[in-house]
């Protein structure tokens, strides 16, 4: 996974794993605003040919980072990114109850999005 580089496309919300040229992998996310700013992931995607690499446990570690660097929580509702944050809980603290339930009042809103 070396050659791997893993960039923030803030504006498609979209944290993706590059390699050869090319997104391999990306977690698919919002920010959310109210009750408080929070990163939120929705959805985490490995190309089938770049499974088993470690590039799903990159994207979510570096989306911690991410929110690490901005000062602000994760508040995830992605399967994968839930359970990547219950075994890494030195890097990926618990979301607030209150966080977690305005995410997915969001995503209610915005049947679309995702």
């Amino acid at each position: 996974m070396s050659e791997i580089e893993i960039r923030d496309d803030r504006a498609a919300g979209r944290l993706e794993a590059v390699g050869a040229g090319e997104v391999v992998g990306h977690v698919e996310y919002f920010v959310l605003e109210s009750p408080a700013r929070a990163l939120v992931p929705v959805h985490t995607i490995v190309e089938p040919a770049h499974e088993g690499k470690g590039i799903a446990g990159a994207l979510a570690r570096e989306l911690y980072a991410l929110a690490g660097r901005e000062g602000v929580p994760v508040a995830p509702l992605c399967p994968y990114v839930v359970k990547w944050a219950e075994r890494h809980p030195e890097v990926a603290p618990p979301a607030a109850p209150e966080l977690l339930s305005a995410a997915k009042q969001w995503l209610r809103e915005h049947p679309g999005r995702f």
